[in-house]
């Protein structure tokens, strides 16, 4: 009866969607790194027990705030959503948030409904709007031109 969204408005979607979880991935990197500083973040992750606290800060910070600005962008699209994954995954184990769901009981609805944004844009990558699907659509045309190019024989 109801089929997912084909052309143009699967395309608008993801990039709503991608630009939406950029935004929120970013601004979260941007208040680690110039708002609580490395050295505070770290310790943050020390007293909340995340193994390997400074390790993890940089990650995530780093992820968070580059990986949110390559989402808005729509550049290594897959890529980021893996370390996005991941950055999720261990926010949720370390912090404990997996045992309840709701985050005014420390649960795990914010990091649960970032992973599943990345999972997404892993399986349909970025969309027609993104500085992927330009990459992408030249490299397609250089290796058709190449294909087409007549062959020397020496």
């Amino acid at each position: 009866m109801f089929r997912p969204l084909t052309g143009p408005a699967r395309d608008v979607v993801l990039l709503v969607a991608r630009v939406l979880l950029g935004v929120v991935f970013f601004a979260h990197g941007f208040q680690k790194v110039f708002v609580y500083g490395f050295d505070g973040v770290t310790a943050n992750f020390t007293k909340m027990g995340v193994p390997l606290a400074p390790v993890s800060a940089a990650y995530a910070s780093v992820v968070e705030l580059l990986g949110g600005a390559l989402l808005i962008l729509g550049v290594g699209t897959t890529v980021v959503a893996v370390l996005v994954a991941l950055d999720m995954v261990g926010a949720s184990l370390t912090t404990g948030s997996y045992a309840a769901i709701l985050v005014s009981q420390h649960g795990f609805e914010l990091e649960g409904v970032i992973l599943t944004g990345a999972l997404l844009l892993m399986v349909t990558g970025a969309g027609r709007f993104s500085i992927d699907h330009i990459l992408a659509s030249r490299r397609t045309r250089r290796t058709q031109a190449a294909a087409q190019a007549p062959q020397t024989v020496v």
